[in-house]
């Protein structure tokens, strides 16, 4: 074990934990709706089964969160994975201006993590950013329990916006 301390888990939010469906609305059409669909996470239901292997990997794992999320939700973020009872956890999030793709970004940060610490897994719902995880070394669960939306795939690979 890389330092002597527990390996990470590592866990995406939207897709993964938290259930965006009821939101999806403010990102079909032509004007994508950044504000509403972000100011709306507050009201996200869980997933259960990303919580109960959240709360299982904390046995064994320092649980930390990944999101595609920018930095200006934050603190909505904080208190809704608090509010779910999840583990306590480092959040990585993206920069208000970031919009590369979450594949980059997430990558990026992963791999940041594993020259400090052995990354025991990533849970995540993007095909994408699991390929690109999966074909660096990282150890991944395919978090294939939400409802796929193609307005949010679309935005996570070519907006870069969540």
């Amino acid at each position: 074990m890389k330092s002597g301390l527990r390996p990470l888990a590592v866990f995406d939010v939207d897709g993964t934990l938290a259930d965006t469906g009821h939101r999806q609305h403010y990102l079909e059409g032509p004007r994508r709706d950044w504000n509403g669909f972000f100011a709306a996470a507050v009201d996200d239901p869980p997933l259960p089964e990303g919580v109960r292997l959240a709360l299982s990997s904390a046995e064994e794992c320092e649980v930390r969160y990944l999101t595609g999320r920018p930095e200006r939700c934050r603190r909505d973020t904080l208190a809704w994975l608090a509010g779910q009872g999840l583990p306590e956890g480092r959040v990585y999030m993206r920069g208000n201006d970031d919009r590369r793709p979450a594949r980059r970004t997430k990558l990026e940060i992963l791999r940041r993590l594993g020259r400090e610490r052995e990354v025991r897994m990533l849970v995540d719902d993007d095909e994408l950013v699991c390929d690109a995880a999966e074909r660096a070394g990282f150890a991944v669960v395919r978090a294939r329990w939400a409802t796929a939306s193609a307005a949010l795939r679309d935005a996570q690979e070519r907006e870069g916006r969540t």
